[in-house]
């Protein structure tokens, strides 16, 4: 069984993605968050765009996401 328990670090994870990813479809953007996570280069040009927006939730989000993918540097 694949289910989540509570010692499962990624489940916090997944939520910073799916609130990025609603955050996201406010502004007509649809992301993939499978590939979000396997494709470093989707990552960057999406997290890249999120961030330059001027929503701070969504700047929080990006930061949050970044750290939990380990893209922090950029």
């Amino acid at each position: 069984m694949n289910a989540i328990t509570h010692g499962d670090t990624a489940a916090p994870f997944l939520v910073d993605i799916i609130e990025l990813k609603w955050l996201l479809a406010g502004q007509g953007v649809r992301v993939h968050v499978e590939k979000l996570q396997a494709d470093r280069e989707y990552a960057r040009h999406l997290l890249d765009n999120a961030a330059a927006t001027p929503n701070a939730a969504m700047r929080d989000a990006v930061c949050r996401v970044r750290r939990g993918l380990g893209l922090e540097g950029g």
